[in-house]
């Protein structure tokens, strides 16, 4: 597994990145304070995601700090949108400067590309999963393709994405989610039936019975 270091004050920003990453079986470490994010090891990461705006330390001098002590490769994402910026992170020593906001498939593929340079992997050309989840479309994708999904459908099998592996009880399902009414069982029994002919043999949606689904990888 590669782990990633963050350094973001919004932690809303960096939780939805790294659900997104984790479908990539790359896992983000967040740390809204910069001196906390310092102190955490970052020679045990792969690779260093920064923010510019932050309380108590700017971007620009967590950079200078990290370039002086370790050899990690790091990008910078920032919604500063000062040109003298950019230039002065990239002199500083970070590879890369994605303004904010951006896609977090170019964010993966950034940090991916910046992996290989490193030689930290040696070979990544597909997504770990076939199935993935962009939250921030609320898409999913099977092998690429956007699958076309009802509201329900797509409420189910994004609960299902974002534990992967672990079994997603009825309740969480039925109870949390707008979309179906209380106690309506038998009417997710149908769903999950419709998503496996939608997705196919290729994902497996096994049932634990008496207790809700799981999605095995």
């Amino acid at each position: 597994m590669i782990n990633i270091l963050m350094i973001e004050d919004d932690a809303e920003y960096a939780s939805l990145l790294s659900n997104f990453l984790a479908q990539y079986n790359l896992k983000v470490t967040n740390y809204q304070d910069p001196y906390l994010g310092l102190s955490a090891g970052v020679e045990k990461y792969d690779l260093l995601i920064l923010d510019l705006t932050l309380p108590n330390m700017d971007g620009l001098e967590v950079c200078k700090e990290v370039v002086r002590k370790y050899d990690i490769p790091i990008i910078i994402s920032s919604a500063r949108s000062d040109l003298s910026d950019k230039v002065t992170a990239l002199q500083l020593g970070a590879d890369d400067y994605l303004p904010k906001p951006y896609d977090p498939q170019e964010m993966y593929a950034r940090i991916i590309s910046l992996l290989r340079r490193y030689k930290k992997i040696h070979e990544i050309t597909e997504p770990i999963f076939s199935l993935m989840l962009n939250a921030t479309k609320e898409e999913v994708l099977l092998n690429g393709e956007v699958i076309n999904l009802t509201p329900a459908e797509f409420v189910v099998i994004k609960l299902l994405i974002q534990n992967r592996n672990a079994t997603v009880t009825k309740e969480q399902i039925l109870y949390d989610s707008e979309v179906f009414e209380y106690g309506s069982d038998g009417s997710l029994a149908v769903i999950i039936n419709r998503l496996r002919k939608k997705l196919g043999a290729e994902v497996n949606i096994k049932t634990i019975r008496g207790v809700g689904y799981r999605l095995l990888s």
